[in-house]
């Protein structure tokens, strides 16, 4: 009998990042959730049973995840699918953003991401297989206000997906992105319903006329790193109820 895959998810205690851990343990893939909320790790550990481990680790700290991943891969023998979820968001006017402000939001959600990445890969080229899939945003397809910082990490995110595809397909990893519209989270929900007027914007913008489920994310990734996907790489999937072509 074949061993499970073992995927990573970072950010997966909460949000999206929980959901697309859902649908991979669901589909018996062993989910090792990265994230810095120990209380959160331990919820959706308990919520997701067996198939579920968690590491409570600062991304942030970039000098340390080569021995993390190392840790990893050691333990499991193979890292099969990574998904690059965790990140922060800053809404501030943009004269109002400082310089550390700035780098904050780089460093988290982009510097965090390579590096992680590029450890996870040094295994994938050793298996000739893997799969790798970022978590973009809306904001890399929009001019939106007052994110100015997270604006550009995400944009960065859809070019970098593209630049690893095209070097690592070659050798058998596949690696693509996923772009969400507005979801109902927690967070989204406390930032529409505390704007009505934003939220209006949304909704007359999205042609399905509602706001998606953290499950559609998983779905979507659950395709994007399972077989079925196996000719697609490259690529910025949104998933936003047509928020992109709405007028």
């Amino acid at each position: 009998m074949e061993t499970n895959k073992i995927a990573i998810v970072t950010g997966g205690g909460s949000g999206i990042g929980l959901a697309i851990a859902k649908k991979l343990t669901e589909n018996q893939i062993l989910t090792i959730i990265i994230g810095r909320n120990e209380k959160k790790l331990e919820q959706a550990k308990k919520e997701l049973g067996a198939l579920c481990k968690t590491i409570s680790f600062d991304l942030n700290e970039l000098s340390k995840i080569p021995a993390l991943i190392e840790e990893i891969y050691q333990q499991y023998g193979k890292i099969d699918i990574l998904v690059n979820n965790a990140g922060i968001n800053m809404k501030k006017e943009l004269v109002e953003v400082s310089d550390e402000d700035f780098q904050t939001i780089l460093h988290t959600n982009l510097s965090s991401l390579f590096a992680i990445s590029r450890e996870v890969i040094k295994k994938m080229l050793l298996q000739k297989a893997g799969n790798i899939l970022n978590i973009s945003s809306m904001a890399a397809m929009y001019g939106l206000p007052k994110v100015i910082a997270y604006t550009a990490s995400k944009s960065a995110i859809e070019g970098m997906t593209k630049a690893m595809a095209t070097e690592l397909s070659p050798h058998g990893i596949r690696v693509n992105a996923i772009a969400p519209g507005f979801i109902a989270t927690d967070m989204s929900a406390k930032a529409l319903n505390s704007d009505p007027e934003r939220k209006q914007k949304v909704l007359s913008r999205t042609p399905m006329g509602y706001l998606g489920e953290t499950a559609d994310i998983g779905e979507a990734a659950l395709f994007l790193v399972s077989e079925n996907a196996k000719y697609i790489t490259g690529v910025s999937l949104r998933v936003d109820g047509g928020n992109a072509i709405g007028f």
